[in-house]
């Protein structure tokens, strides 16, 4: 499924891909306690992981949203989440300015939906020789994606991947149209279905978004249904806490129970 993250554990079980964790490094410790958490889960369940956390948040609606604890102490910690655990780390990046910064530390760089369609972004990520993985814009057709992902690989890198978050449904909701993520894995790379932030409900009277996780199950099910090479999903000890995006977050002791049913739905999709 992912040749070029062949360090990836896990490759060889036929699993879908889980790439999780906080929306944002809020401090060391919680990070590599959710990591850690990940980590002995998808050890038991086979499932190949990539640990996710922002640096950095710059799409705030409020100035006074929290937006990180300090760019190179947050990509110090991702950096130190991989080599305790031995996994790979995403983690977004915002202008063609952080690419090569955030590349000396993590070994996935993300390119955020608001963000898929500014090519110099594209051609900063691609240039790095990391892998790149582009959220579809809440804006933008699944076809449409084509652009950007022959945006990276006409710089040279080959190593892309696209993640599907919804699209904009009036003002303040989403929805996914999964028939798009078939369409999406016509351009021959991984498709990744973004369940958590499908859930948002953005542009809140009150500056915070909101958002719906009793749905997070229905969502991720629906992915893995139609056949979605990977599953992203924020978690955290406890979301009502969280700096940011808790309003959609699953809460970490929960992971494992949708895991559970998850595995056990691919297995029939594949017919395992």
């Amino acid at each position: 499924m992912l040749p070029y993250l062949d360090q990836l554990k896990h490759t060889a079980s036929n699993n879908f891909l889980l790439m999780a964790g906080p929306c944002v490094i809020e401090n060391e410790d919680m990070a590599l306690q959710i990591a850690e958490t990940i980590v002995r889960l998808s050890d038991k369940y086979h499932l190949p992981f990539i640990f996710k956390g922002s640096y950095r948040k710059a799409n705030r609606s409020r100035l006074d949203s929290f937006s990180g604890i300090g760019d190179e102490k947050a990509l110090k910690i991702l950096q130190k989440v991989g080599k305790t655990f031995g996994i790979p780390v995403v983690t977004d990046i915002h202008a063609a300015t952080e690419a090569a910064l955030a590349a000396a530390y993590v070994d996935v760089l993300q390119i955020p939906a608001f963000l898929c369609r500014q090519t110099d972004l594209l051609e900063a990520a691609a240039k790095t020789g990391k892998v790149v993985n582009i959220k579809k814009g809440q804006f933008l057709s699944a076809a449409s994606m084509q652009h950007a992902v022959q945006k990276v690989r006409d710089n040279g890198n080959q190593r892309v991947m696209l993640t599907e978050r919804g699209n904009t449904f009036g003002y303040t909701d989403l929805v996914v149209d999964f028939r798009g993520i078939p369409e999406m894995q016509q351009n021959h790379c991984p498709v990744i279905l973004d369940v958590t932030h499908s859930l948002q409900q953005p542009n809140q009277q009150s500056g915070v978004s909101g958002g719906m996780p009793q749905m997070i199950e229905t969502i991720a099910r629906a992915g893995i249904a139609v056949g979605v090479d990977g599953i992203f999903l924020e978690t955290h000890p406890n979301p009502a806490e969280a700096k940011s995006d808790g309003a959609n977050m699953l809460a970490l002791d929960k992971l494992e129970a949708l895991l559970q049913k998850l595995v056990m739905l691919s297995q029939v999709v594949k017919g395992l």
